[in-house]
């Protein structure tokens, strides 16, 4: 099964970099059109960055960010060019602007200062954010790098380490084509956003790297994930609390920890995730497959969630709901609340796990997880013992060898 993992993961690729030539011809066309004509682009290089990749060209860029995002018009677009590396401290591009659609084009390379010591502030904890821009779109076949290793080395809690790119309160949002390296956090953070699309990106950490999730969401609705690769040292996307409508397809993930709903409900709050559709993904040598993830004693629900069409290479947990989640260095305390888990569907489920337990669903005793639904899962373990399913506390019905694993109402 690893050789047909290995030769799945080289058909996706051969299909992205087919994509990525489409897209950059696309994109270039789309300049004459808009640039060459209507002289509707903002070069970072006209407003002083040097693209050096040791001079700081943060003021340029926020320079060439005003003078796009205070014009009229439509169309406008922030260059960062091609055959340049572009040296940024943390900076924001704030909107809203004049022009009911902007766009940041990224060709070149964006890098970070070389290590932590080097940056010049960690205020907020983010990079390169995007704050409250309507219609904006984020594209581009560049890069961006966050030189994360001296944080992991120094073994800095998640919270005192930046996130790569964050937007907040974007409605209307498309990121396409960008590829992402060694966030020093979690690569993309979307929060407070509406109509969001996200495709065709790569996101990519080493897979030991702390808590460096691909894609964040919260308090955010109708957001669209197709078409990408994500392999970090965490989630290659973590759904938290507020989002609603969302739909993942054509991903494949690993390294990482999978597609987790959570962790849900910490420190007693109240959480919210609903309506979420995981689709045609590959799970490639990942530590978790499909993950509900729940702290004890938190509020709220998360309900109307389907893993459905998903293809397992030696991924150690495949199926898990977890109710009893605790991070390390924390200690259990007695459960009085939790949030509530229903109507979640695991179905067309298959390929093969790491471990003998290929299904876990662990739920609250004070709440249960109701309708639940197992079906169509064809899962192998890789040393060929028989598999292991765990149900405490599921009402719901399942197929295959699995029946009388969930409890009926």
């Amino acid at each position: 099964m690893a050789g047909v993992g290995l030769s799945v993961f080289f058909c996706v690729d051969e299909y992205f970099l087919l994509t990525e030539i489409i897209v950059r011809v696309v994109f270039m066309l789309t300049f004459v059109n808009f640039g060459f004509v209507n002289g509707q682009i903002y070069d970072v290089l006209k407003f002083g960055a040097k693209g050096d990749g040791t001079n700081d060209d943060s003021k340029a860029f926020v320079e060439a960010w005003k003078a796009m995002c205070s014009s009229g018009g439509s169309n406008k677009t922030l260059l960062i060019p091609s055959d340049n590396t572009f040296l940024l401290q943390p900076l924001r591009f704030q909107g809203p602007c004049n022009s009911p659609s902007v766009q940041v084009q990224l060709e070149g390379k964006i890098v970070a200062p070389l290590n932590k010591a080097a940056w010049a502030d960690l205020k907020e904890y983010k990079w390169v954010s995007f704050n409250k821009i309507i219609g904006l779109t984020f594209l581009g076949s560049g890069t961006i790098n966050g030189r994360g290793s001296s944080f992991w080395e120094a073994n800095m809690p998640a919270s005192k380490r930046p996130t790569q790119l964050h937007f907040h309160g974007c409605n209307n949002l498309e990121i396409n084509g960008i590829t992402s390296f060694d966030s020093p956090r979690n690569h993309i953070s979307i929060h407070d956003c509406r109509q969001v699309k996200i495709t065709q990106i790569k996101l990519s950490a080493p897979g030991d790297s702390p808590n460096t999730d691909g894609i964040d969401i919260s308090t955010s609705i109708d957001v669209e994930i197709y078409d990408t690769v994500i392999g970090t040292g965490d989630d290659c996307v973590a759904l938290n609390s507020g989002s609603i409508n969302i739909n993942i397809t054509r991903m494949l993930c690993g390294p990482g920890h999978g597609i987790s709903v959570g962790s849900l409900g910490k420190d007693g709050e109240e959480s919210i995730v609903e309506n979420v559709q995981v689709t045609n993904c590959i799970f490639n040598e990942t530590n978790n497959g499909a993950r509900i993830k729940t702290w004890p004693n938190g509020k709220g629900y998360a309900r109307n969630i389907v893993f459905k069409d998903i293809t397992l290479t030696e991924t150690k947990n495949p199926i898990i709901i977890d109710q009893h989640y605790i991070d390390n260095g924390r200690r259990y305390v007695e459960e009085s609340s939790a949030v509530a888990i229903s109507n979640i569907t695991f179905t067309d489920i298959h390929g093969t796990s790491q471990k003998d337990e290929i299904i876990k669903i662990d739920c609250s005793e004070v709440t249960s997880c109701k309708d639940i639904v197992l079906d169509r899962i064809d899962i192998t373990t890789v040393d060929g013992n028989k598999p292991l399913v765990e149900c405490n506390n599921a009402y719901g019905y399942s197929t295959n060898a699995y029946d009388g694993c969930l409890k009926t109402q």
